[in-house]
């Protein structure tokens, strides 16, 4: 079979490799799309703490089930050959002191597959343990659903934010988290929602998944702050002005990843004074499964969401095309043998 290789820091190459074969309690699932994020350049970069090179990146997966490892369904599973499935990328030691407090999102021993030390879904066939694989709907647009990892972690976000009826919401970013976390705004009780980016383009995606109010700049706005705020950019700029943008008593959320070494200035007294509560979001802690729910369950437009699809082959271009900040939610197809504009 044929796989990506992230060999080392910012070299990547394609690879014949022997098909993987499912150890004790592991499934091995035939992919079906994997989109590409930005965690995936921070790991090419070698930006992001922890990752062993080489590795097959990809953590945004969906497939279906080839073969069942030992064990697999020794106690509540029930999987077989043909089931399309989820794959929740995050696994974590279960014995470490966040683990052991409900926190497992903050193990110490946390690896991402794809990501960290474990090899991910950008090849033709993976293996993910029993307990990581959910089971989709037989009428589940497999490709579509590949964006129930990233759903997950919007979930995760809104599960540390207030949820309160009424409140206003200003999303900075219009790219996938920003849509998403946008989109699940209005779940969450807000009475409005506004995004705001740079690129008019996305604000366009924006408008197709129903977000009403869509600027190129806060300030065109009708209202001057928000109950509560959301970066999903990591871009420190923004993340400075939108920490100006919150009401007293309200949040602000970090929930783009911005550079390690990066640091952001904002007002401590005006923390203090008008008790503004700042919170961090870290992947996924208990939401996959209410993801898999609220997808099937038409909560977001994908739809309107994913716009290219690109073979193993065209890896490269659809990393270059991600940086650039172009098209949709990206895909990489590793079974197909053709890339697509999904959305022109």
């Amino acid at each position: 079979m044929r796989a990506v290789v992230f060999k080392s820091e910012g070299n990547l190459a394609l690879e014949e490799r022997p098909k993987p074969t499912p150890g004790y309690k592991e499934i091995l699932i035939e992919t079906a799309a994997v989109g590409i994020c930005g965690t995936d350049t921070h790991v090419f970069d070698g930006e992001f703490e922890g990752t062993v090179f080489p590795l097959v990146p990809g953590h945004e997966a969906t497939g279906t089930i080839v073969e069942l490892g030992e064990g697999v369904n020794d106690g509540v599973f029930d999987f077989k050959v043909g089931d399309h499935v989820a794959v929740n990328p995050s696994t974590t030691c279960g014995e470490c002191e966040f683990c052991l407090n409900g926190h497992q999102n903050l193990c110490r021993f946390w690896n991402g597959l794809g990501v960290v030390a474990s090899d991910g879904a950008s090849q033709q066939y993976f293996t993910a343990p029993a307990s990581n694989v959910y089971k989709l709907k037989s009428e589940t647009d497999l490709y579509e659903a590949a964006l129930i990892e990233p759903l997950a972690c919007a979930i995760r976000g809104w599960d540390v934010l207030p949820r309160r009826l009424g409140d206003h919401v200003l999303v900075y970013g219009s790219g996938t988290m920003g849509l998403l976390m946008a989109q699940l705004a209005r779940k969450a009780g807000a009475a409005t929602v506004t995004i705001v980016d740079l690129n008019e383009d996305r604000l366009k995606t924006a408008e197709e998944c129903g977000i009403e109010f869509r600027y190129t700049t806060p300030d065109n706005a009708d209202r001057e702050k928000w109950d509560v705020v959301i970066d999903c950019t990591g871009n420190i700029r923004a993340i400075e002005d939108a920490l100006t943008r919150v009401k007293p008593a309200g949040f602000f959320q970090d929930f783009g990843v911005a550079p390690a070494d990066r640091t952001a200035q904002f007002s401590p007294f005006r923390v203090y004074r008008d008790e503004i509560s700042i919170v961090g979001t870290m992947a996924v802690l208990n939401s996959f499964g209410r993801a898999v729910e609220l997808f099937e369950a038409g909560a977001i437009n994908a739809k309107a969401m994913i716009s290219h699809s690109f073979t193993l082959d065209d890896y490269s271009e659809a990393l270059d095309m991600f940086r650039k900040g172009e098209g949709r939610k990206l895909q990489i197809r590793p079974n197909d043998t053709e890339s697509r504009v999904l959305i022109g």
